[in-house]
C-alpha cells in the first residue's frame, strides 16, 4: 500500500532586498534570532541545517539546493524522535525579488499522510508559518537597521 503524503505552502513579503533575506536564512548568527535558539547551518551545497522549528522536535536536513539569493532546499534526515517514513520530507525556500520587497515562499512536501504523523505535520506547518513571520520582523526591523 502506498501512503499518501501532504505538504504546506507559506508566503511572506519582506520589505528588504533578497540579499538581506538570504542572510537571515543562511547565516547562523541570524538564524538563531528568528528560527530557534539552537539553530545551526553549514550554508553550502551539501551542507547541514539543524533546528527545532517548533522548539520541541529537532530536525536535521541536508542542503540539497543552494542558490544564493534565490533558493535553499532542505531534505530532512530521519530522526530518532520521528515516526518512520517511506517518503522524503522537503522544505524548499524560494526567494523572488519584486520592486522593494522580496517574496519568500516555503513549499513543504513529503510529510507522510498516516495518523502517526499528524502531530509532526502540524508542528512543521505551524512552526514554519510562525518562523517566517519572525523572519519578516527580524529582517525588516533588526537586520535592516544593522545594514544601515
Amino acid at each position: 500500500m502506498v501512503d499518501r503524503t501532504r505538504g504546506y505552502a507559506h508566503r511572506v513579503d519582506v520589505a528588504a532586498d533578497a540579499g538581506q533575506v538570504w542572510q537571515a536564512l543562511t547565516e547562523g548568527r541570524h538564524l538563531v534570532r528568528w528560527c530557534s535558539p539552537g539553530a545551526q547551518i553549514a550554508a553550502r551545497p551539501g551542507g547541514l541545517f539543524r533546528a527545532s522549528v517548533d522548539r520541541v522536535t529537532e530536525m536535521e536536513a541536508h542542503i540539497d539546493v543552494f542558490e544564493p539569493r534565490q533558493r535553499l532546499r532542505l531534505i530532512y534526515l530521519p530522526g530518532p524522535n520521528l515516526p518512520p517514513a517511506d517518503s522524503v520530507i522537503i522544505d524548499d525556500f524560494i526567494l523572488e525579488p519584486r520592486d522593494s520587497v522580496t517574496i519568500l515562499r516555503l513549499l513543504g512536501s513529503g510529510v507522510p499522510g498516516g495518523s502517526e504523523w499528524d502531530t509532526q505535520y502540524r508542528r512543521l506547518r505551524l512552526g514554519w508559518q510562525q518562523a517566517m513571520t519572525r523572519l519578516k520582523v527580524f529582517v525588516e526591523k533588526q537586520l535592516g537597521r544593522e545594514s544601515t
